[in-house]
């Protein structure tokens, strides 16, 4: 089905946009959705001095938490439908919330840095809330920053353990690690990018699909949209051949809109 989606996707890009913005796709097209309802930057002035940081960035790990369970919190307390949690690192974190699909009220739950293992010790904070569906991607600081692929796989499997068993009801949706830039990065730690080979991105996220499958999840296979011919990030979707810009956003939208219209009930 992931092939069939994203040959769909390339399909209507082109058609619809000239290669251009993928944002006139059916569901992420605000014309015919309603404006999704974002959560990143509550005023949580009365119910959280975290709050009255200038800039979240200068946040320890553990008040990233504390916030972000902060706002879990009020948003479990309006419980409203088809609450969509985005999961993972900076690359979740950094999600233009105006570019965030239509249909779905979001919570951003991303943390710069994030590794399988520390996420895993912060899942707790999502069992007040009545969670719809989550968006899952972790992994690629685990691999940056020398952690096995064997402990990776054993990590992402107790995500999973503890989703399945604490969200029943809830669709996860694993989504695969992107490529990085390599030889043309220019991140500050670009050295650790040359010493990872995409190749082991690849087997991985083929780790990741056997998991989802395991667990009766679903699987949305990013990485050929956004790689090079040679499996390398495309130079016209990052920053710095790790991160996204605008346009690396503007296609990781238009395939969770059309992976949530065609898979998602």
């Amino acid at each position: 089905m992931n092939g069939v989606l994203f040959a769909a996707l390339l399909v209507v890009w082109q058609e619809k946009s000239g290669g251009g913005d993928p944002t006139v796709l059916p569901q992420a097209n605000a014309a015919n959705s309603t404006n999704p309802t974002v959560v990143k930057d509550l005023d949580l002035a009365a119910n959280a001095p975290l709050s009255t940081l200038n800039n979240k960035q200068r946040l320890s790990y553990d008040q990233w938490v504390t916030l972000l369970g902060q706002e879990m919190s009020i948003m479990a307390a309006k419980n409203p439908d088809h609450l969509t949690i985005l999961l993972g690192d900076s690359l979740s974190l950094w999600f233009p919330t105006e570019l965030l699909p239509g249909r779905r009220v979001w919570m951003n739950q991303g943390i710069s840095g994030e590794k399988t293992h520390t996420l895993l010790t912060r899942l707790d904070s999502l069992n007040v809330a009545d969670v719809d569906t989550i968006f899952l991607m972790i992994g690629i600081n685990d691999l940056i920053w020398g952690q096995s692929d064997e402990q990776v796989i054993a990590n992402y499997r107790d995500i999973m353990d503890y989703l399945s068993t604490h969200h029943p009801t809830t669709q996860i949706v694993v989504q695969s690690i992107l490529p990085h830039g390599a030889e043309t990065s220019t991140w500050e730690s670009r050295e650790l990018l040359l010493e990872l080979p995409n190749e082991r991105i690849r087997k991985m996220n083929q780790s990741l699909e056997e998991i989802a499958q395991d667990y009766d999840a679903h699987y949305l296979e990013l990485y050929p949209i956004f790689s090079t011919g040679d499996g390398t990030l495309r130079s016209d979707l990052t920053t710095d051949g790790l991160h996204l810009n605008r346009q690396g956003y503007l296609v990781w939208r238009a395939a969770i809109a059309l992976y949530s219209q065609l898979e998602l009930p």
